[in-house]
C-alpha cells in the first residue's frame, strides 16, 4: 500500500491565504501528509514572488489541521542555531499533538545564504554542523519544556551520498527521502542505505522510504494540457514550451497523465520499497488538482 502527501515549494508564491487552503484540503481529503519548502526567497529567479517564514506557517498548520503529518522539507541547520531550532519543533510538535515530523538537512542555495547574510561554509563544515546539530537538538530536548511527543523527534533526511548522507540517514532517521523519481538512483541507494544499517546493527525497515517528484494531472488530454500551460508559468525551466512539449518533457521524471496513469506510476514505484510519495504542488490555487488526486488516485493506490 502507498501513501501519497502533497509537498509545497512555498518559496514560488507561498501566501497565507494559499496556506490556510491547502493546509485544509490536504488534511480533509485524505492525504498522508504535508510538507513545504524551508527557503527565504524564489529559487526560480522570481525574486517578487510571496515566501512566508516556515516555521511560523508550521506553527498554524498544527492548529490548522487535526490528522496529517506535517514538517520542513527541509530546515537548514546553517539558518537556526540547531538549539533554537530544536525548540521551535518541540513547541510546534506539542501544539499538534505529536504530528511534525522534523526535516533537517546541511543547506545547499549558496544565493539565499548570500542575499540574506548566512555564511555559507564549505560542504563539509556544513555536513559537520548538521551532524552536530542533530547532537545538540536532542539535547536540548531533554533539558526544556515543553518536551516533542515522541522523543527524541523522528527526523526526515534526504539525499544520495555515500560517504556521509546515506551513513547519516542510516544512523539518524525515521525517513530518507529523494528528491527525484528514478527508479535505478532509488534501487542503488537503497542497497547502500541498508548496508550502513546493517553494519551498525539498526533494521532497515525502521527507515520509512518517500519519493518527492512533482505532478500534473488530468482527466482528459484537454485538461491535462491547461494544467501543463499554468506549470509553464510557474517553473521557469518550462517558460517558452507548448503544452504538449511540457508534457512529454516532464512525463519520465515527474507523474503526468490521468488518474488512472499517475496511480499505475505510482503503483510500479511503490513495488520497488516506496512508501510515501510527496507531490510538490505548483499551483498554489488549483484545489480541484487536489480532490482530483484524492477521489482517483489515492483509492486507486491504498
Amino acid at each position: 500500500m502507498a501513501k501519497v502527501g502533497i509537498m509545497i515549494e512555498a518559496q514560488e508564491g507561498l501566501t497565507w491565504e494559499r496556506w490556510h487552503r491547502i493546509c485544509h484540503d490536504t488534511d480533509t481529503l485524505g492525504f498522508d501528509s504535508l510538507r513545504r519548502s524551508d527557503h527565504l526567497i524564489s529559487l526560480m529567479d522570481a525574486p517578487e514572488r510571496d515566501c512566508i517564514e516556515c516555521w511560523t506557517s508550521l506553527a498554524l498548520a498544527a492548529d490548522w489541521t487535526k490528522r496529517i503529518q506535517f514538517g520542513p522539507m527541509v530546515s537548514p541547520m546553517t539558518f537556526r542555531h540547531p538549539a533554537i531550532l530544536g525548540k521551535m519543533a518541540a513547541t510546534v510538535d506539542a501544539l499538534s499533538g505529536g504530528r511534525v515530523i522534523l526535516g533537517v538537512g546541511a543547506g545547499w542555495n549558496a544565493n539565499e545564504h548570500h542575499v540574506f547574510g548566512i555564511p555559507f561554509y564549505t560542504e563539509k563544515q556544513r555536513f559537520d554542523l548538521l551532524e552536530q546539530g542533530i547532537k545538540t537538538m536532542r539535547d536540548t530536548w531533554q533539558k526544556s519544556n515543553p518536551k516533542p511527543v515522541h522523543n527524541p523527534m523522528p527526523l526526515l533526511m534526504g539525499g544520495k551520498g555515500q560517504k556521509r548522507t546515506l551513513p547519516l540517514v542510516a544512523r539518524e532517521a525515521a525517513e530518507w527521502n529523494l528528491s527525484r523519481l528514478d527508479e535505478l538512483m532509488y534501487v542503488e541507494s537503497r542497497k547502500v542505505l541498508e548496508a550502513h544499517c546493517k553494519a551498525i546493527g539498526r533494521d532497515p525497515r525502521a527507515i520509512r522510504h518517500s519519493v518527492m517528484t512533482s505532478y500534473i494531472i488530468g482527466r482528459d488530454r484537454s485538461e491535462l494540457r491547461e494544467r501543463a500551460a499554468q506549470v509553464s508559468k510557474v517553473v521557469r525551466a518550462l517558460e517558452g514550451k507548448s503544452p504538449d512539449e511540457v508534457i512529454e518533457d516532464r512525463r519520465r521524471a515527474w507523474f503526468v497523465g490521468t488518474p488512472q496513469e499517475i496511480a499505475d506510476k505510482i503503483r510500479h514505484h511503490a513495488a520497488l520499497g516506496v512508501d510515501l510519495f510527496m507531490l510538490q504542488h505548483f499551483l498554489l490555487d488549483d484545489s480541484d488538482a487536489l480532490k482530483l488526486l484524492a477521489e482517483k488516485v489515492l483509492p486507486a493506490v491504498a
